[in-house]
């Protein structure tokens, strides 16, 4: 066993114990409160006894569609805004920087409903599409700028280098630059996925039956407050944990070919 081994050893072993910790004390808390845990009855959110996907699945899985079409909507927007800021036209910057001042400096909840209460009647937009739409140009704005510093980050002699072979501009950008720039952003782009997947749940908040608000109507009508966050909770993880297993096996593929 490597000592990088060891070390990833000691944090997962870390983190199991810190959450074991976490969970005892909420549940001595509850506890202590007169709360009688009922987690006998979770099973049934989940599947139904046909075996049909209960309200926790089935808002899990419009919280997976949704955070899947925002990803790919937020990647080509957010290269799309990096490569205004880089451009040498001062009317793409200045859009560019408009574009990222106001969606940065505005709340995202805010966002959702300007969306859903203003724009969405004008074009005959639903909730899906209202939630989709607020979470990529909220998410661009951040990925946007993950993707051009790693763009920045390239040695300005491989530009002149391929250029100098007669290479155009576009490209330069296609086939040197970006395959790059994005393998060095990729780590910082799977925490901008994470935290895309948690903002989602803030969609609850215009009626759409993600996993949130599955889990508030459930917790409104049996009053399982600690049982249903806390599988909520287990749900999400799974989904960020998944996300950053994916992120690092792609690390390594794109390793394992550069050194090939």
């Amino acid at each position: 066993m490597t000592r990088r081994d060891i070390r990833a050893a000691y944090a997962v072993a870390g983190y199991a114990l810190t959450m074991a910790a976490l969970t005892w004390a909420v549940m001595r808390g509850a506890e202590a409160s007169g709360y009688s845990w009922q987690w006998y009855r979770i099973p049934a959110y989940i599947v139904l006894p046909d075996g049909s996907p209960g309200p926790l699945l089935r808002g899990a899985g419009v919280t997976l569609m949704i955070s899947l079409f925002s990803f790919a909507g937020t990647s080509v927007l957010a290269l799309a805004v990096a490569l205004l800021r880089l451009s040498a036209s001062p009317v793409g910057r200045f859009l560019a920087w408009t574009y990222l001042e106001l969606i940065r400096n505005t709340p995202l909840l805010v966002q959702i409903f300007f969306v859903y209460f203003v724009l969405a009647p004008m074009v005959d937009m639903g909730r899906m599409q209202s939630a989709v739409l607020t979470l990529v140009f909220f998410e661009s704005a951040y990925a946007s700028e993950i993707v051009r510093a790693a763009i920045l980050a390239i040695p300005r002699g491989q530009w002149e280098g391929a250029l100098s072979l007669g290479m155009t501009r576009s490209s330069v950008y296609r086939r040197v630059i970006l395959p790059q720039a994005l393998q060095h952003a990729l780590p910082s782009l799977t925490g901008q996925g994470v935290s895309l997947i948690k903002d989602s749940a803030l969609v609850s908040t215009i009626a759409l039956l993600d996993l949130t608000m599955q889990a508030q109507i459930i917790v409104a009508e049996t009053f399982l407050a600690f049982e249903v966050w806390f599988t909520v909770a287990g749900i999400y993880l799974v989904f960020t944990l998944a996300l950053s297993g994916l992120s690092k096996f792609l690390e390594k593929q794109e390793t394992r070919r550069s050194h090939a």
